[in-house]
């Protein structure tokens, strides 16, 4: 196979193959499913040839992992074990719902937690990595956290992304973001935490000019930016 890109940030690669008879899997819509859905994860674990486990999905938007920049996992309790990543997850009409990726042990074996990467993220990242042989992301140059008990008492809204620090020559500084703002919308759409900021901003292509709805002295305010390159920075 030739490899077409591969994006480190996300653990994904595309390859080429040069072979007749293949057949691509119908893509699924991974921003429907529910907990308690039944799955499948096929893959080749240990080297023993192709297998199918089934299990259900035990939790959605998992991030924080520590595994990729990028986090928005599915976690099923379906067998995964070295040699299924890269593997599909499928739901019970065969549609690929994910990417298997990875597993929590101790051990190295399956211990009934493993995480695929939703496929709406892989359809994103591989759509870029054939047109452009990588992948590029919008930048927004702040320094985020959550919104914790501590300080949620000064803000109305409780849910969204907290500004710590604003960057030199960022987009950010640039259009006026301040230390201290929530960030809890995107183009209207709501912002739960500073991973789900950070994934939503990476989404974006850089250049492309986005709405962000701000909290600031208890007050709801909308700045437009036009966002950077995230190429090259760490």
């Amino acid at each position: 196979a030739k490899v077409i890109g591969n994006d480190v940030d996300s653990d994904l690669a595309v390859i080429k193959i040069e072979a007749k008879m293949l057949y691509p899997i119908k893509l699924g819509d991974s921003t429907t499913l529910q907990i308690g859905d039944v799955i499948f994860a096929i893959g080749n674990p240990f080297g023993i040839g192709e297998t199918a486990t089934q299990g259900i999905i035990s939790a959605l938007n998992k991030n924080k992992v520590g595994i990729n920049r990028y986090e928005n996992y599915i976690q099923t309790d379906a067998s995964i074990n070295p040699g299924n990543s890269g593997g599909a997850l499928v739901d019970s009409r065969g549609e690929l719902i994910g990417i298997n990726s990875a597993i929590l042990s101790r051990s190295g074996g399956n211990n009934g937690i493993g995480f695929a990467i939703p496929v709406k993220m892989v359809q994103n990242v591989v759509e870029k990595l054939i047109t452009d042989g990588k992948v590029v992301r919008g930048y927004l140059g702040v320094a985020i956290d959550d919104l914790n008990k501590e300080v949620s008492n000064l803000y109305n809204h409780k849910e969204g992304a907290l500004v710590l620090n604003v960057a030199k020559d960022t987009p950010a500084l640039k259009f006026g973001i301040k230390r201290g703002d929530l960030i809890f919308a995107i183009n209207n759409q709501m912002v739960k935490d500073r991973t789900d900021l950070q994934n939503r901003i990476a989404s974006f292509q850089p250049n492309e000019k986005i709405s962000l709805q701000i909290e600031r002295n208890k007050k709801d305010i909308t700045v437009e930016i036009v966002l950077g390159n995230r190429a090259g920075l760490s």
